[in-house]
């Protein structure tokens, strides 16, 4: 055996010893939704954990066990805190000391549809800049496929190491549903795809030290097409029931009883709900990376190019329902005080991305109306006309038209429907309640 081979076996060998026997310094980059919880989790099975993001913010609130994921409480953060177990950065210079890095930054799209590898490459450069032998490096970033082969290797090969050998390269597509309460980082199963075998083999051994359940795949593409599917199909499903949502309101059938019907057909069927949009940092984004691929195989993506025109569509059919309803009521929308319930993209978050209330909201306001909201999660935001902050939700009992945008367990629906003149419920927050008052998506 030549003493190349000899080298990379020792290597492989100290960085599975060093996993297996939890004295492997792990560091996630990027301390956001995805970020915070796998660094929590890892620190919670015994790693020792570094935390690496470009916000001195972050790096303040989780030194100090105050955290800002609703997923992750203090009394949770604080502990692995306190006993150094979890410390944060903004120094790069932290992986000279670390064994494996997660990359899990920010990956949105341009105004043009296309990929922002921006934040991929700026983290991987500063990763780079401290690389070193016997490294596992993971990028779980959702992005198109051939991202890790493509962008991050060459970045990484340039160090003069091999991959399989004297490092390990690996992607795994983040699965986080900010808000769940079933399913968290931790339970949530962890597919990973390495550029070689023994990479995929070492992300899976890294996994299964603080996951409950990890799926190997055959390669990074793999992988990456993995989260592309997923959202893909959502983002699909959930733009075929809004346009039966749209028909169903010219046809006067309630959408909501169709597909509560539909449901009870026990096979060949699953339900999903129409809204005013689609939101949030996966779902309105991520079949776009899918898309922008294939056309450059000259492929044409048509049903998410169609998904993604229909589900841009429900905040103007929710405004074109508020007008109907202002008017059936003898109102104009120009200068009636319109109040929106909920303005994070889904229930109990308090996550602004992509929200369509911020459409719905905006449109309204460019017809003349006067918007406030009330949302608990939510204590200001910015729009057109700049800066409103939530009140109360007794206001609503003031304003010509409500409407639900986000439905929040926390919110009094019945005191709602009883203080209110006239309600647009997008959501069928309001299934259970029976009035001439509420108009339904």
């Amino acid at each position: 055996m030549s003493d190349a081979l000899i080298a990379s076996h020792a290597t492989a060998g100290m960085l599975e010893h060093k996993i297996l026997e939890r004295r492997a310094r792990v560091g996630i980059v990027g301390l956001g939704y995805v970020g915070l919880p796998l660094a929590v989790e890892f620190a919670r099975a015994g790693f020792t954990v570094t935390g690496i993001d470009i916000s001195p913010e972050k790096i303040r609130r989780v030194n100090a066990g105050d955290s800002y994921v609703g997923d992750i409480p203090n009394s949770t953060l604080g502990p692995l805190v306190e006993s150094g177990k979890l410390a944060a950065t903004t120094d790069f210079s932290a992986v000279l000391e670390l064994d494996t890095i997660n990359i899990c930054v920010p990956t949105p799209l341009r105004k043009t549809k296309d990929p922002d590898m921006s934040y991929i490459v700026s983290a991987c450069q500063e990763v780079a800049a401290h690389f070193h032998a016997g490294m596992l490096v993971i990028l779980e970033s959702t992005t198109y496929p051939g991202t890790t082969d493509e962008l991050v290797l060459p970045m990484l090969a340039k160090s003069g190491l091999q991959v399989g050998t004297d490092f390990f390269l690996c992607f795994s597509p983040e699965r986080v549903d900010p808000g769940n309460p079933r399913y968290q980082t931790a339970n949530i199963p962890k597919v990973v795809g390495g550029v070689t075998p023994a990479c995929t083999e070492m992300g899976r051994l890294f996994y299964s030290q603080a996951l409950e359940h990890v799926v190997p795949v055959s390669s990074t593409q793999v992988a990456e097409m993995v989260k592309l599917l997923e959202n893909t199909f959502r983002m699909i499903n959930i733009g075929l029931v809004n346009e039966l949502a749209v028909m169903c309101g010219h046809m006067g059938i309630d959408v909501w009883e169709v597909i509560d019907a539909a449901a009870t057909k026990p096979f060949g069927f699953m339900p999903f709900y129409p809204g005013p949009g689609l939101g949030g940092h996966c779902i309105p984004i991520d079949p776009f990376y899918l898309s922008w691929k294939t056309r450059q195989a000259g492929i044409e993506a048509r049903f998410i190019e169609l998904a993604g025109y229909i589900n841009g569509q429900m905040p103007h059919f929710v405004v074109d329902k508020v007008q109907m309803a202002l008017n059936q009521a003898g109102k104009p929308v120009m200068r009636s005080h319109i109040h929106i319930m909920g303005v994070a993209y889904k229930r109990n978050i308090d996550d602004l991305r992509e929200s369509p209330a911020l459409d719905v909201m905006m449109l309204l306001e460019r017809r003349g109306a006067r918007i406030t909201y009330s949302d608990p999660w939510v204590r200001t935001l910015r729009l057109d006309g700049g800066e409103l902050t939530a009140a109360p939700e007794t206001t609503a009992g003031e304003a010509d038209c409500v409407v639900i945008v986000t439905d929040h367990s926390a919110f009094d629906y019945a005191a709602l429907v009883e203080r209110s003149r006239l309600i647009v419920d997008t959501r069928n927050a309001l299934k259970s309640f029976r009035s001439e008052k509420i108009v339904r998506l």
